[in-house]
């Protein structure tokens, strides 16, 4: 009989793409990961994996057998569903993917919640991008995701997902202390098309929004830096190489040198938790949902005024 702690470890490897990416997502070590496809391998007298440059890829049979998986996975899903329904309280282990400032900003109140409420609960949450997340709790991978969109980007929402609000995160203009707009009380974006910008890498949301944005005001954005930290961004600002636009969660502190100025009309990234829809019924998602809208309020404060 094939086992299926070894099945999930195929199903994550095929999700995720490698064994590193399983292995952060199941909460295991690269080499545990590994090991558990190595008796797999044994179990089926089946060649699962194969090297393919510096990385791994499936097999057709491994894919094959990581469909079945995915089937297997599923009917357990329903089951433990049902039982923690029966039971009517939270239990089990919960996978929980958030981005960055999500994770940083609003997880840590609501796990420490939630630990405290349910003991029974084993909350474990991933940082994972928000254009990630989505597909990752449709195959599976994460029984709950944090993610958000941008009022001109809705979030994608797939079949056999299900989302709820948890609540909406307005984003400020930062600019050095030094800066022409420092003492405005509010810049328009049609003001801004000679600055010199500081934002994510290419390929991820908040860039691709950055950019949507600012072409719509009538001009093409001047990238000077790009840097994936919050924090990183604001020490660029500080050091006067250029302005950005970074939402309030997570954000934390502005340091010496950094202010924030109202954009008009102000952007507005909003949060939602995904989970699949066969698991809606289960205490343990509709108790975090629950805790994640609890959490939200006071957790997006107003800039300072300007100095």
């Amino acid at each position: 009989m094939l086992d299926l702690s070894r099945l999930r470890a195929l199903h994550a490897v095929s999700v995720h793409g490698s064994v590193a990416g399983a292995a952060t997502a199941l909460g295991y070590t690269p080499s545990a990961v590994s090991q558990q496809i190595a008796k797999l391998e044994r179990e089926t007298r089946t060649k699962l994996v194969e090297r393919r440059g510096r990385g791994i890829a499936l097999t057709e049979e491994a894919v094959q057998l990581a469909a079945t998986a995915h089937e297997l996975l599923s009917i357990v899903e329903r089951a433990e569903t049902a039982l923690e329904e029966r039971r009517g309280l939270p239990g089990g282990r919960l996978t929980v993917g958030a981005f960055a400032s999500a994770a940083r900003g609003l997880m840590p109140g609501v796990l420490a919640e939630l630990a405290r409420r349910h003991p029974a609960l084993d909350a474990r949450m991933t940082e994972v991008d928000p254009h990630l997340s989505v597909d990752l709790v449709a195959k599976g991978a994460l029984d709950l995701a944090v993610a958000h969109d941008w009022d001109i980007a809705p979030l994608p929402a797939p079949e056999g997902v299900e989302q709820a609000v948890i609540g909406d995160d307005p984003c400020d203009l930062l600019v050095p202390a030094g800066h022409p707009l420092a003492g405005r009380t509010d810049v328009r974006r049609e003001e801004l098309a000679a600055e010199r910008w500081i934002c994510q890498p290419p390929g991820t949301v908040c860039h691709d929004w950055l950019m949507r944005t600012l072409r719509t005001a009538g001009y093409e954005p001047d990238v000077a830096h790009q840097a994936e930290e919050n924090h990183t961004q604001l020490a660029l600002i500080a050091a006067g190489l250029g302005i950005a636009m970074i939402p309030r969660l997570g954000r934390g502190e502005l340091p010496e040198g950094v202010l924030a100025v109202r954009l008009d009309p102000v952007p507005t990234r909003r949060l939602y938790a995904l989970w699949r829809t066969g698991a809606a019924r289960r205490p343990a998602i509709r108790e975090t949902v629950r805790t994640l809208q609890e959490q939200w309020p006071g957790k997006a404060p107003a800039p300072p005024t300007p100095r």
